[in-house]
């Protein structure tokens, strides 16, 4: 999806260069036009990468499926390109973008106002069906009742409904060893995006361990906390949560796994232990589900989660 946005932006900035050339042809004062041009468009020293140079794309032409694009930077003559180039190469934030006038490049901002409409849906969308059904993850819910809720009320998204207490204590397995559970949190796009890779890579390093699993489920609308409740109506050995991180303007797809020690009301944060950032371009999710189960054999061992646990 993020390839084929990224090509959905190069598209429309290769539009955007032809027509600008074709008014600088049709424009009677070639000076006066190419104030316009240098005002609108890219500086033409430094082509936008992957965009056409002579025609815009053809409309059934697909993104490139390979790797991540080198970054590079629109800046004209920097005065130490090593050093930027080292800092881009360390960094996914936005830093040598450069600007045409006072304003910056139309890719720029376009690829902005791209990621910031991915951060809002992420947080104001819904977990797939599909993605549940695949691993018959049944639902219940927390008392936050919508989302504009959710986003003012944190203390209602750690405390599940009186309906969702009730099915839990009907589906789930008592006192299991391991007790897996997964929440939308702020970023359904995470769970959709990650789920597929953490889960069969947890399940196939759980069993690797010898560890046996209760049966896990998904909580709608949950925060962190939302773990202490389940903790005290399943009481597992331990647990952990997969959950949609707050999205940012990096991606809207990163997901963290927050794991406790027998999970009971009135944890503090630093009884938990954390693996953040699981996203494609960040932590790898197959990988991220192996070493949570690498932790949580360490947490039955130590009989401890979060600053007391050695890893």
């Amino acid at each position: 999806m993020e390839q084929q946005l990224d090509f959905l932006v190069d598209k429309v900035v290769a539009e955007l260069q032809k027509k600008l050339g074709e008014v600088s042809e049709q424009a009677p004062s070639p000076k006066a036009e190419t104030g316009l041009i240098q005002l609108r468009s890219e500086p033409k020293a430094e082509p936008v990468a992957n965009a056409t140079t002579a025609q815009a794309p053809v409309v059934n032409e697909q993104p490139a499926p390979s790797t991540e694009p080198e970054r590079t930077t629109h800046v004209p003559n920097p005065k130490y390109k090593e050093g930027l180039d080292e800092l881009l190469s360390s960094t996914p934030a936005r830093i040598g973008v450069w600007r045409t006038g006072v304003r910056p490049l139309t890719k720029t901002m376009l690829e902005l106002r791209r990621d910031h409409a991915a951060a809002v849906d992420a947080v104001y969308g819904e977990v797939s069906q599909a993605v549940l059904d695949q691993f018959s993850l049944f639902t219940v819910e927390t008392q936050y009742d919508n989302t504009e809720n959710y986003l003012k009320r944190p203390d209602m998204g750690r405390v599940l409904t009186e309906e969702g207490v009730r099915l839990l204590q009907e589906r789930g397995q008592k006192k299991p060893q391991v007790q897996i559970v997964v929440s939308d949190g702020l970023s359904a796009a995470a769970v959709d995006a990650n789920l597929k890779d953490v889960l069969p890579s947890l399940m196939d390093s759980l069993k690797s361990y010898g560890l046996t699993c209760g049966t896990p489920f998904f909580i709608k609308g949950g925060r962190v906390a939302s773990m202490d409740h389940v903790g005290e109506i399943l009481e597992p050995e331990v647990l952990v949560l997969l959950i949609g991180e707050r999205p940012g303007l990096v991606t809207a797809h990163s997901m963290s796994a927050y794991m406790c020690y027998r999970p009971r009301k009135g944890m503090v944060e630093s009884e938990r232990t954390v693996i953040s950032n699981i996203h494609r371009q960040g932590t790898s999710p197959v990988e991220a589900g192996a070493h949570i189960g690498t932790i949580l054999s360490k947490m039955l061992e130590q009989k401890a989660s979060g600053v007391k646990l050695v890893l």
